[in-house]
């Protein structure tokens, strides 16, 4: 190893998957030795299987920052399949695989590499000498994250994104303001802004959509109205993608597709109809993509509500992404208040004098209850 390659990184100790920890069983020496007499050389108790944490153990180079290990290709995850990852470097589009040492290491996540995740890797060659996949060395810092809960596991689903669109609709499906304040909650808590839109605003006959996004603009968030068939406010979108990283998320039916085709028609992405019996979109995007954008930036659209969860969000910190909280939370009669039940509790206080909006309080309330129980 050279002395700019130990410049870039420190040596650390990973641990293997348990199924690669214990070595298979060749023979078994116990049957054999036994009734051959007392004078052998090794003691019959004696092991030759390696023990202990350093035995069970490798040692790899880990390397901070954005650098990467030398020798290898830039490259962003457009699309996740098993262990099969879409990479871009700039000029076409490589299938890799991971390294196994990625695959191996003890890790918290369920997966090592997500959508939007930043790499390094190298290109395998075939037998013909032909280039035809690459191979991920190593996975950059991630920022931006967005999580699920699987199992008693947390996700990333996307990776260094700046902000998440929060798309609703006025109608077909109706708008569920306790759905977007989930996703404001995910997005806050993965270290992204959230943005409001109100998609089809040209079936906003009775006035609710348009109630709901100025109730969310009053919160100091940026949002905004549009159509997709009519073209309602798709500039404005357009200018807020721009130069950017976004994830673009809501229930199914909304029109996040169709959005996204009118920003950029070249996208020809799938659009789906909403089921008339129960209101309910189709599902058209499977699995979380990235797409870029021919003005700059990327979006990375992904399938429906069950992408975002709260799961993984402390019980304590849910208070913390309600912004209308903030300022209040001091003046509550106990330290530990939950706003849920407890006697001069500011927050309740400010909900009967409705300078906090019932509806939002009531999301916070159902939220809390169901991390707590």
């Amino acid at each position: 190893m050279g002395s700019s390659d130990k410049k870039s990184g420190r040596k650390i100790r990973v641990g293997f998957r348990r199924n690669r920890a214990k070595p298979p069983r060749v023979k078994d020496w116990k049957r054999q030795l036994a009734g051959q007499g007392d004078d052998l050389d090794t003691a019959r108790g004696e092991s030759v299987v390696a023990k202990g944490d350093l035995s069970r153990q490798r040692t790899v180079i880990e390397r901070d920052g954005e650098s990467g290990p030398p020798a290898t290709t830039k490259g962003t995850v457009l699309a996740v399949r098993g262990l099969v990852a879409d990479v871009d470097d700039g000029q076409r589009i490589w299938p890799c695989t991971l390294r196994r040492v990625l695959r191996t290491r003890t890790i918290t996540t369920h997966h090592p590499i997500a959508v939007g995740d930043h790499v390094r890797f190298t290109v395998e060659s075939d037998r013909q000498g032909v280039m035809s996949e690459g191979v991920i060395e190593w996975v950059a810092p991630r920022r931006g994250e967005l999580k699920r809960r699987v199992g008693r596991a947390d996700r990333t689903v996307v990776a260094n994104v700046d902000q998440v669109v929060i798309v609703s609709s006025a109608d077909m499906p109706a708008p569920k303001p306790h759905l977007i304040d989930r996703y404001i909650v995910a997005t806050l808590a993965g270290g992204m802004r959230p943005v409001v839109c109100m998609n089809k605003s040209d079936l906003d006959t009775d006035g609710r959509g348009s109630q709901i996004a100025c109730l969310y603009e009053s919160l100091g968030y940026t949002t905004l109205t549009s159509s997709a068939t009519g073209g309602q406010g798709i500039d404005r979108l357009r200018e807020v993608l721009s130069g950017k990283a976004s994830v673009v998320a809501g229930q199914s039916g909304v029109g996040k597709s169709s959005l996204l085709n009118a920003v950029q028609p070249g996208l020809k992405l799938r659009v789906g109809d909403v089921i008339e019996q129960t209101s309910k979109g189709r599902h058209t995007t499977t699995t979380a993509r990235l797409l870029r954008l021919d003005f700059g930036g990327y979006v990375v659209d992904t399938p429906g509500v069950k992408s975002f969860d709260v799961a993984s969000v402390p019980l304590a910190e849910i208070e913390m992404h309600f912004v209308e909280f903030t300022d209040r939370v001091a003046d509550c009669r106990f330290p530990d208040c939950t706003h849920t039940h407890e006697p001069g509790c500011a927050i309740r206080q400010a909900v009967e004098a409705s300078q906090i909006d019932r509806r939002r309080y009531e999301s916070y309330v159902r939220m809390f209850e169901e991390r707590a129980g």
